[in-house]
């Protein structure tokens, strides 16, 4: 079997080393201004070497151009790609129409992976991105196991699925949860609001917790629980899905590199034989449990229960 690319996401550039040594294949990086919800921020000075220091170790950078674009920032679009073309990296993550037009005008060549976050939900989608340039779509965390097969099984382009981490509930373009909250100091309040990464919304009524993230891009709110499926990625090792992604934001660097070499190990047990793998995931299950933080359940998302609006 080809076995799946690997992906996290570091938080600085020490963390690629460890992230490096914990088995990772490939690592998504950037900047606020052009990426949204990144575990680090990486300035263009970072981003080169942590290219140099990735490549070296014959592993993949990918950075991050997904933000939601307002006219005020188009004008930067091809500069900054025309610095990651100089530095050599493996791809731009884009979600915005606008980077393959300022891509296209520059004469910038580099691969692009399509990731529109929520709308990824089929195969139509991704193989329009694919005629237009994009090599990989990154699909919709809200999809069950189901229709991630089948959006596999009928795809021209790679397919990328988030396989563990926080997933991103909702998202504006203004810091405007916690004032709201504050405001009406009704079922849900904000803690710790002097801490922009460390604020969450308390819902007492289901006496869950959900972290929001407040940066560059506006108000991002992500759900109470970790998705975590390393016990049931069978389906997805059958199904050849390219890449795994390992979601670190808002996570510890320590916290990462321990769940990378857990999915490492799976990766490499599959490959060597589905019975080491069943063998060993429960095993694997219960030491990522063992670092779980007690606010942040684990859960299987939406891989197998139907997504209700």
């Amino acid at each position: 079997m080809k076995k799946p690319e690997l992906l996290v996401t570091p938080q600085s550039v020490e963390h690629i080393k460890a992230l490096i040594q914990a088995g990772a294949d490939a690592f998504l990086i950037g900047e606020q201004q052009f990426g949204l919800r990144l575990a680090g921020e990486f300035t263009i000075e970072q981003v080169k070497e942590a290219t140099k220091l990735i490549h070296d170790a014959g592993k993949k950078v990918y950075v991050a151009m997904n933000a939601i674009y307002h006219n005020d920032r188009v004008d930067g679009l091809a500069p900054y790609m025309q610095k990651l073309a100089e530095i050599g990296v493996d791809a731009i993550v884009f979600g915005d129409p606008a980077v393959i037009i300022a891509k296209r005008e520059a004469g910038i060549e580099i691969p692009l992976h399509w990731n529109p976050e929520t709308i990824a939900t089929n195969w139509f989608q991704a193989n329009y991105w694919g005629k237009r340039g994009a090599t990989r779509a990154i699909l919709a965390r809200e999809l069950g196991i189901d229709e991630i097969v089948e959006i596999k099984e009928n795809a021209e382009v790679e397919i990328e699925v988030q396989v563990h981490g926080m997933t991103c509930m909702f998202q504006s373009k203004r810091p405007l949860l916690g004032h709201y909250f504050l405001y009406e100091g009704k079922a849900m309040e904000v803690e710790n609001r002097k801490e922009a990464r460390n604020m969450f919304l308390h819902d007492k009524e289901r006496n869950s917790k959900y972290p929001i993230y407040e940066d560059l891009n506006g108000t991002h709110i992500y759900s109470p629980n970790d998705m975590c499926i390393i016990d049931e990625l069978d389906e997805l090792f059958e199904a050849d899905i390219d890449t795994f992604k390992i979601e670190g934001v808002l996570q510890t660097e320590d916290y990462a590199v321990t769940v990378t070499e857990c999915y490492r190990k799976a990766i490499d047990a599959y490959a060597d034989s589905q019975d080491t793998y069943f063998d060993i995931k429960e095993e694997l299950l219960a030491k990522i449990e063992e670092i779980q933080p007690e606010l942040r359940p684990l859960d299987t998302g939406f891989f197998f229960k139907e997504t209700v609006y």
